[in-house]
């Protein structure tokens, strides 16, 4: 690139190359490097302009001049130009940073949002560490934050600034999280600009995701919340943790931003998906931690379960005599009627991760908060006999593990996914409230499938697709997630695959090697119709005479001999079941004195029928062969089925090709059968549009292998 600045400066007789280089003319304004010159398309407009050691040096002065005009106009350019990697580097190499935070300490107005987008953008390209910066700054910008009517670009570069803090630094992480309260976001996410709520919530995320492990437990936090020395050092997190500031951040979002009447932007779906997923990885510890058999609490929650189950029955504690020790006795009895596995001792259930003692919370959670509902599912179940009973237990600690893998509890969200559902947003409890619609849809699903036991893993399959496709449509609320379940039912499920699959298949059969293997399979199978044409003739058929008297049924009986030469055929007697044998039938007709098959309206004995309902019918079951010059057979065919099998029949011998209805129908079905069959082997493998390329010839042929 030099040398073509330098050619330049010597057409214009320029001295000092270095101190030029070559930019873009548009808006960009970018300078053209050694590392990006690979970039410049034919066509581009650029620009001799000072270098980025000279601009850079020259921006440093200006930012440090007395004049507000001087300093305005500075950072303006710096704005502009601090996106270019090889600008920023030779600016920062100046302790351009430095200036520039100094001039944030002094300046407001339109030069303060200037100088943090030019700061927001050199401190992007990573060739300063975030460390660097000094608490006292971190507290400016933080106070702008909590500043209320401060200006929209102001606001939005300064949560931008506090993101990238708490994203790139843990010890600007700490400061951040003492400065700002969940009041203050909430604030901002009121505000009717998405691009401040998205910002808003972009910061919420880096806290969240940023936070030290054992702050992320939120029943952690809320009881050591009580302890003086961790108040003393209150942050973001701890605010959280209180329900009344998460229902009330929950809410926000929920109306000002979910609902609200402006379309959700990309960015903004990202950060709410983001938010979804570290809501729900707050709930890994207890995915992770299994039952301890000796904790007296763990313990006690197995007893609640039991007792909110069958305390109103004979036994119970409310009846006369029933102790807590007497009913602690029949707890094995409890525990096996609960649906645990291991009766006995049902902390071995929980021993598993995930889904742990998050399992345990779901269904302590079900059988307070949705009490009578849990109460008519496990009586219900326990009044089966064994084999056809929905264990709760059981099914409510594989519910749980089915319902962390589909929310993807604990793992990191991604950087592009923007998968959030609204009903999560309308509840404090979302993931206990997902489990209670979900168990008692299992419970649903299991009977209608009249299941067993031994069909837990296939109902589990059917509860996964039901819940899966529900979701897919981002129901709104709870309520509308569980109406939609309700409509999904087993039966809507089987109809839903079949459908599936035969759209796959029809896909899938539209494929040009699939096309080819078809064309390739027609010609054996439209032989194997016509064999079986012909051998229905060589069976022969008992056709009935049409009579104008109709004073009594009379029957004839024709068939096609082994040779396929000749027909025989004969009066029998009435409806006789026995087929006659080819000897006892006297008439013949060679085929090779067959002139033509006539049908319907063209046969001569149907010629002078009236048009009644009956004789329609009669017309699409009527058939003549014509032979001789006034001779002719007439059939009338029991059904359609044997019409169109001895119209075919008779084309094949006669060398004409086969085209009922039948036909087209049977080599339909037996191509499709054939080409399933051949393609078992390939399910799930993707078919090729064309072929693989022929390999090249080996240099040569000497492939035998020497033995000795």
């Amino acid at each position: 690139m030099k040398n073509h600045v330098m050619i330049l400066l010597s057409r214009w007789k320029l001295p000092d190359a270095e101190h030029y280089a070559l930019q873009y003319a548009d808006g960009s304004e970018l300078y053209i490097s050694e590392k990006n010159r690979n970039e410049v398309k034919s066509g581009a407009i650029l620009n001799l302009s000072i270098s980025q050691v000279r601009m850079a040096k020259d921006l440093r002065d200006k930012l440090q001049s007395s004049s507000l005009d001087c300093r305005l106009e500075a950072v303006k350019t710096l704005a502009k130009l601090s996106g270019d990697l090889s600008f920023a580097t030779e600016f920062i190499t100046f302790d351009g940073i430095t200036v520039l935070m100094q001039l944030v300490d002094s300046d407001f107005g339109e030069m303060l949002a200037y100088a943090l987008t030019a700061f927001l953008e050199l401190m992007d390209h990573g060739i300063v560490s975030w460390d660097s910066l000094t608490i006292s700054f971190v507290k400016k910008i933080a106070g702008y934050v909590r500043s209320p009517g401060l200006d929209v670009t102001l606001l939005q570069r300064s949560l931008a600034i506090l993101e990238c803090m708490v994203l790139n630094s843990s010890n600007l992480y700490k400061v951040v999280s003492q400065e700002i309260t969940v009041g203050h976001l909430t604030n901002h996410l009121q505000m009717s600009n998405q691009e401040i709520q998205t910002n808003a919530v972009a910061l919420l995320n880096a806290l969240l995701l940023k936070a030290p492990d054992e702050a992320k437990q939120l029943r952690w936090l809320a009881e050591a919340a009580e302890d003086k020395a961790l108040n003393d050092t209150k942050t973001l997190l701890f605010e959280m943790a209180s329900s009344p500031a998460q229902k009330q951040l929950r809410m926000v979002i929920l109306n000002s931003v979910i609902r609200a009447t402006q379309t959700i932007g990309t960015e903004m779906s990202h950060q709410l998906y983001v938010l979804q997923v570290l809501t729900f990885n707050f709930l890994e510890e207890r995915m992770m931690t299994k039952m301890d058999p000796q904790d007296q609490m763990q313990r006690d929650a197995l007893f609640e379960l039991c007792r909110v189950a069958f305390e109103f029955e004979p036994d119970g504690l409310t009846q006369p005599g029933g102790t807590l020790e007497r009913r602690k006795g029949l707890y094995s009895k409890d525990y096996k009627r609960l649906g645990f596995s291991n009766h006995v001792n049902p902390a071995l259930d929980f021993m598993q991760t995930p889904p742990g003692m998050l399992a345990m919370d779901n269904m302590l959670y079900f059988s307070k908060l949705h009490q009578e509902a849990y109460i008519r599912l496990v009586l219900e179940n326990s009044c089966r006999d064994d084999r056809h009973e929905c264990p709760f237990a059981r099914s409510s600690i594989e519910l749980t593990r089915l319902l962390c893998e589909l929310l993807r509890i604990g793992e990191s969200p991604t950087e592009t996914g923007q998968d959030y559902h609204p009903m999560f947003f309308t509840h404090d409890r979302s993931f206990e409230e997902f489990f209670c619609v979900c168990i008692q849809l299992l419970n649903k699903t299991w009977k209608e499938m009249r299941a067993s036991i031994e069909d837990f893993a296939k109902v589990l399959q059917v509860v996964r697709e039901q819940i899966t496709r529900t979701l897919a449509n981002k129901p709104n609320s709870m309520d509308q997630f569980r109406s939609r379940l309700q409509s999904l039912s087993y039966n809507e499920i089987l109809k839903i695959r079949q459908k599936e699959r035969m759209n796959q298949e029809e896909y899938g059969f539209q494929a040009a090697p699939i096309i080819e293997l078809r064309e390739k399979l027609q010609p054996e199978i439209m032989e194997l119709i016509k064999k079986q044409r012909l051998n229905r003739l060589c069976e022969g058929m008992l056709f009935r005479k049409i009579s104008s008297r109709r004073r009594q049924e009379k029957y004839w009986y024709c068939r096609l001999s082994q040779n396929h030469k000749v027909l025989h055929y004969g009066d029998v007697e009435d409806g006789a079941a026995v087929v006659p044998p080819i000897e006892s039938l006297q008439e013949k007709l060679p085929i090779v004195d067959i002139k033509a098959v006539v049908t319907g309206k063209d046969c001569p004995h149907m010629k002078e029928k009236s048009t009644q309902k009956q004789n329609k019918e009669l017309l699409e079951l009527a058939f003549s062969i014509l032979y001789n010059p006034d001779e002719c057979l007439n059939f009338i065919a029991p059904s359609k089925y044997e019409y169109s099998v001895w119209i075919d029949g008779l084309n094949v011998l006669r060398g004409a090709e086969m085209g009922s209805d039948c036909t087209r129908s049977e080599l339909e079905m037996l191509l499709s059968m054939e080409i399933k069959l051949q393609l078992l082997d390939l399910e799930n493998v993707p078919i090729p549009e064309a072929p693989p390329p022929i390999p090249k010839e080996p240099s040569n042929y000497d492939f035998a292998y020497d033995y000795s």
